[in-house]
C-alpha cells in the first residue's frame, strides 16, 4: 500500500458467539471498559481508513445502538456462511481503487504498529496476512509454505493431515489486499471443505495460483491476534492488557504497588513521583499532577487532581476539579460538578455534588454538600447536610470566607451564610445569615424531672 492509495477496513462482527452464555453480542462484551468491537474500530480509524465497514448479524440492532454514534458503514450477513461469505457482504460498498484490511471484532488487541506494517507489504498487488508463532496451534489455521519458503495455502485444523497439524505458524484471519483482487478472489470461494463454509484463507492458494505475491508479517505478541470465544478468554485478555498499562506507567516513572492490581479503562496521564497503591480503578480521562498519592481501594472517572494532593482509601472520585495538596477521604464520594481549590479537605464519609469548595476549607466527616458554593477558609462540622432539593427543584447554598458550621446542621436552600459567619450545633438554618454573626435554630431544651420510662406489659 503506497500513501496515495486509499484504505478501506472491514470488520467481521456477525458471530453469535454461543460460548459466551449471554444475552449480549459477542463483540459488545468489554475490555478495559470498552466493547471488543470499540477497540476495533478505534484502531481501524487509527489507520486513517477512508472507509470502516462492520458485517453484523446475530443482534445486529443492539451492536448498532451501541455504535450509533461510531463513523463506520453497516453490513449485514444473514446466514453466517464463513468469513469469506462476511467479507461478501461487505465488498459492494467499498472503493474499487483502495486497499482492504479485514479485522475481526473479537480480536481486540491488535496494535496499529503491527497493521501498518501488514499494509506496507501490499505494494505491487501483494496479499499480505498476518500470522503468529503458536506453542500449541491446536484449533488454528496453518500457514503451508513451498521449499523455497513461500506461503502457498493455510490449511484449516478440521482439513489438516498429520504432518500439517505440526505446523507452528497460523493464521490470524487478518489479512491485506486491493479490493480488485480481493473481490476477483471471494467471488470464487466455494463450500468444499469439512464446515461446508466459505473460507477467507482459501484466499491465499487462489493467489498463488494466479501468480499473485503472498507476504507474511508474524506478529510479535500472540495475544495481539487472540480472539474471543468464551469469558476466560477475555479475562486472559483483560489482564494481558492491564499489565501492559501497568509496564506504561512504570516506565514513564510511576510507582505501582502491585502491577497485576491495578485497572485502567480509559486514559492516564500522571506527572513526576506519582503512587498508585492496589487496586485502583480508572475510567475516562484522569489527570495526576506531581506527586500526587493514591491509597487503595480508590475509583477515579474522568478526573483532574493536582500537585501534591492525597487521595485516601476507598474514595469514589468522577467528574471532579482538584487542585494542589487537597486531602480527600478515606471512604468520601465527590461527584460530578465538584471543585476543590488548594489544600481543600474533604475527609472521611463526605459526600459532595456540584460543590465549589474553597482554599483551606474543610469537611472532615459526615456530610452531605451539593450545589453549593464556599470560600475560603470554612470549616464544616460533622453531620452537616445541604438540603438543595424539594422534590422538583435544585437550589444554591452559598457559604463565604471564615464561615464556622456547628456540628449536626441542616442548611436549607436557597440560603446564604456571610462572612466570619458561625451556626450552632445542631441548627436547622432556613434564612440567610448576616456577616460576623451566630445563628441558632433549634429548638428550646426541655427537662421533665421524675420520667418514668415505659415497661413491657
Amino acid at each position: 500500500m503506497n500513501a496515495q492509495t486509499p484504505l478501506e477496513v472491514i470488520i467481521l462482527a456477525a458471530g453469535k458467539g454461543t460460548r459466551m452464555f449471554s444475552d449480549t453480542p459477542k463483540v459488545l462484551h468489554k475490555l478495559a471498559g470498552k466493547p471488543l468491537l470499540g477497540h476495533v474500530v478505534d484502531c481501524a480509524q487509527s489507520l486513517g481508513a477512508q472507509g470502516v465497514h462492520v458485517v453484523i448479524g446475530h443482534e445486529a440492532d443492539k451492536i448498532k445502538i451501541a455504535f450509533r454514534d461510531a463513523s463506520v458503514h453497516w453490513a449485514y450477513q444473514e446466514d453466517q456462511l464463513g468469513t469469506g461469505h462476511a467479507v461478501m457482504q461487505a465488498m459492494p460498498n467499498v472503493a474499487s481503487g483502495s486497499t482492504v484490511l479485514v479485522l475481526y471484532g473479537d480480536v481486540p488487541l491488535t496494535t496499529e504498529k503491527t497493521l501498518r506494517e501488514l499494509l506496507s507489504q501490499t505494494a505491487n498487488d501483494t496479499l499480505a496476512v498476518l500470522t503468529v508463532i503458536s506453542d500449541d496451534p491446536t484449533g488454528l489455521g496453518r500457514i503451508v509454505r513451498d521449499p523455497n519458503q513461500n506461503p502457498i495455502a493455510i490449511v484449516e485444523e478440521k482439513d489438516a493431515n498429520e504432518q500439517q497439524k505440526l505446523i507452528k505458524e497460523t493464521n490470524s484471519g487478518i489479512l491485506a489486499a486491493t479490493a480488485a483482487k480481493l473481490s476477483q478472489w471471494i467471488g470464487q470461494l466455494k463450500t468444499e471443505n469439512a464446515q461446508g463454509e466459505y473460507y477467507l484463507t482459501d484466499v491465499i492458494a487462489m493467489a498463488v495460483a494466479d501468480g499473485t505475491a503472498v507476504k507474511t508479517v508474524v506478529a510479535s505478541d500472540d495475544k495481539e491476534v487472540l480472539g474471543v470465544n468464551n469469558r476466560q478468554q477475555l479475562a486472559t485478555l483483560e489482564r494481558h492488557y492491564q499489565l501492559q498499562q501497568a509496564d506504561k506507567l512504570l516506565l514513564s516513572g510511576v510507582t505501582l504497588a502491585d502491577p497485576n492490581r491495578i485497572d485502567i479503562r480509559g486514559k492516564l496521564t500522571c506527572g513526576r513521583d506519582v503512587e498508585l497503591d492496589i487496586n485502583c480503578i480508572v475510567e475516562g480521562t484522569v489527570s495526576l499532577g506531581n506527586r500526587v498519592k493514591i491509597e487503595s481501594n480508590v475509583y477515579l472517572k474522568d478526573t483532574v487532581i493536582g500537585d501534591d494532593t492525597v487521595v485516601h482509601a476507598n474514595s469514589h472520585i468522577e467528574g471532579v476539579q482538584v487542585s494542589q495538596a487537597c486531602s480527600i477521604g478515606p471512604f468520601a464520594r465527590l461527584r460530578a460538578g465538584t471543585v476543590l481549590h488548594d489544600k481543600a479537605k474533604i475527609g472521611n464519609f463526605v459526600e459532595t455534588k456540584k460543590a465549589d469548595i474553597g482554599v483551606g476549607s474543610k469537611v472532615n466527616h459526615l456530610s452531605y454538600i451539593g450545589d453549593a458554593e464556599l470560600g475560603s477558609g470554612v470549616n464544616i462540622g460533622a453531620g452537616t447536610i445541604t438540603c438543595n432539593y424539594d422534590g422538583l427543584n435544585k437550589f444554591k447554598t452559598l457559604i463565604a470566607d471564615g464561615v464556622f458550621v456547628g456540628s449536626n446542621t441542616a442548611l436549607v436552600a436557597p440560603v446564604s451564610l456571610g462572612k466570619d459567619s458561625t451556626i450552632g450545633a445542631g441548627s436547622t438554618i432556613t434564612s440567610n445569615v448576616e456577616t460576623n454573626s451566630l445563628a441558632i435554630g433549634r429548638a428550646k431544651q426541655r427537662e421533665i424531672s421524675g420520667w418514668k420510662r415505659p415497661t413491657k406489659k
